[in-house]
C-alpha cells in the first residue's frame, strides 16, 4: 500500500470549517485548519479522489520540500537542492506561482523568474538540455510559498483553480464563482432534504452546485483535466477506479430545485449550464420576477441566491433590497431565505432582521451571508398558537 503524504487544500476566507468536514467525511487522515487553507494526509488515490470531489477546495497542492532562504543566493541553492528530473523532464514545460509574505522578497515576480534560473541551470548541467515554460498549459505547475524566511515548495495538483468545474460555459455579469457558491449552500445548511428556490438565479450556479450536493454528484466530475493527469506516476486506471466508486455513492432527489430570473439571456445561459452539467432532470428554471412571485411549494423551503450589489448592474440599491424584505415577509411563509451581498449598507433597507451573519469574501471584496427565517404566519402568532396548546394541554392534565 502506498504511503501516505501530506497535502494543503487552498479555500476562501470563512470556508475552513466546512472543507475540513469535507476532508474528514472523504476519508481524509490529520486533518488540520489553518488560514483559506486546510492540511490532510492521504495517498495517490485519494489525491484524485480530493480534486473530484471537494466542493470548497480553490487546488490541492503536493508540499515536496522545505528550506529557509533570506536571500536570492539562498533562494536559488535551495531549490537546486530539489532533484527536478523525479518530476519533469527536460523536453517538458513548467511554471511557477510564487507568492510572497517577507522582508526579503519584495516581489513574487523576481522569486519565480529566480526559482526558474534554478530548475533550469540544473537540467543544463545535467543533461545539456533545459524544459521550457508554458503559462497557460505547463506539464508541471510548481507553487512556491515564501512566509519570512521559510520556503515551501509544492506541486500543484489541480493546474486551473478547481471553481472551473466543466459545466459553466455561458455567464452574465458578475457571476458567483463556483466554490463561493457551494461554501454558501453548505453555511446555509443545505442537504437535498427539502425544495429549493434561487429567485435570481443568474446563469444558474446556486442550481447546479444545489443539485451536486443533493444529488452526491462529484463537484468537478465534469472537468476535462486535472494536473496530476500529466505526471510521470498517473496512473489512469486508478483514477477510473476512483471515479466509478464515487459514481456509485450518487442518491436519488425527492424533491424540487427551482431557479427564477427576470432576464430572458439569463435563463437561456443557466439552462444551457444545467444542461452541460447533465442535471437537467433535477432543475427547473423560469423566467419570472422574484418580486412578483409566491411560494407554491408545501413544507419548508430553502432560499439560496446572490442579489446584485455590483455598480455595473442598474439598479436602485435601495428600492431593490426593499422589494426583497417585502416579498420574502409577504409571499414567502416557511422559507429559511439566505443571500449573499458585498453591499453591506444596502441590508438595513431589507427591513427584517436576520438570525445570521456570516462574513466572507467575494474575491476581494468583503461580504455577509445572511439568513432570514420567514415563519407560517407571523412569529407573534407561531409563539401565541404554541402558549395557547400548552395552556389548554395543561388544563386537560389537571381534569
Amino acid at each position: 500500500m502506498e504511503n501516505n503524504f501530506k497535502m494543503v487544500a487552498k479555500t476562501f476566507f470563512g470556508f475552513e470549517e466546512i472543507l475540513a468536514k469535507e476532508l474528514q467525511m472523504l476519508g481524509a487522515q490529520d486533518v488540520e485548519q489553518g488560514v483559506r487553507m486546510v492540511s490532510f494526509k492521504g495517498d495517490k488515490g485519494f489525491m484524485y479522489k480530493a480534486n473530484l470531489s471537494l466542493r470548497t477546495a480553490l487546488k490541492i497542492l503536493k508540499p515536496i520540500y522545505f528550506f529557509k532562504a533570506n536571500n536570492e543566493q539562498a533562494l536559488y541553492k535551495g531549490i537546486s537542492g530539489v532533484n527536478w528530473s523525479r518530476y519533469i523532464s527536460a523536453n517538458q514545460t513548467f511554471v511557477i506561482d510564487a507568492t510572497v509574505h517577507s522582508d526579503n522578497f519584495n516581489h513574487s515576480e523576481f522569486v519565480s523568474q529566480k526559482c526558474k534560473d534554478a530548475i533550469v541551470d540544473q537540467f543544463r548541467e545535467r543533461t545539456g538540455q533545459r524544459p521550457s515554460i508554458d503559462k497557460i498549459h505547463p506539464d508541471l505547475r510548481i507553487n512556491i510559498h515564501i512566509d519570512k524566511d521559510q520556503v515551501s515548495v509544492a506541486l500543484d495538483t489541480s493546474g486551473n483553480s478547481l471553481h472551473q468545474r466543466g459545466y459553466r460555459t455561458a455567464t452574465n455579469i458578475a457571476p458567483i464563482n463556483e466554490v463561493l457558491a457551494a461554501g454558501v449552500l453548505l453555511l446555509s445548511g443545505w442537504d437535498g432534504q427539502g425544495d429549493f428556490l434561487d429567485p435570481m438565479c443568474g446563469s444558474g450556479t446556486f442550481l447546479a452546485e444545489a443539485a451536486m450536493i443533493a444529488c452526491n454528484i462529484p463537484a468537478n466530475i465534469n472537468r476535462k483535466e486535472f494536473a496530476f493527469e500529466k505526471w510521470h506516476d498517473w496512473d489512469n486506471d486508478l483514477f477510473d477506479n476512483i471515479t466509478d466508486s464515487l459514481l456509485k455513492r450518487v442518491r436519488e432527489f425527492h424533491y424540487t430545485i427551482k431557479g427564477f430570473d427576470k432576464a430572458p439571456s439569463a435563463v437561456s445561459k443557466a439552462k444551457d449550464n444545467i444542461k452541460n452539467a447533465n442535471l437537467e432532470e433535477y432543475i427547473t428554471i423560469e423566467e419570472r420576477n422574484f418580486f412578483d412571485t409566491e411560494k407554491t411549494t408545501q413544507g419548508k423551503l430553502h432560499m439560496v441566491f446572490n442579489p446584485p450589489y455590483d455598480e455595473r448592474l442598474d439598479i436602485h440599491m435601495e428600492e431593490f433590497y426593499k422589494n426583497i424584505g417585502d416579498t420574502l415577509k409577504k409571499n414567502y411563509p416557511g422559507t429559511n431565505a439566505w443571500f449573499i451581498t458585498g453591499n453591506l449598507d444596502a441590508l438595513k433597507f431589507v427591513g427584517l432582521k436576520p438570525s445570521r451573519k456570516i462574513k466572507l469574501f467575494n474575491a476581494s471584496i468583503e461580504a455577509r451571508l445572511v439568513k432570514y427565517e420567514m415563519y407560517e404566519g407571523s412569529k407573534r402568532t407561531k409563539f401565541q398558537v404554541s402558549a395557547d396548546n400548552h395552556v389548554e394541554s395543561s388544563d386537560k392534565s389537571v381534569d
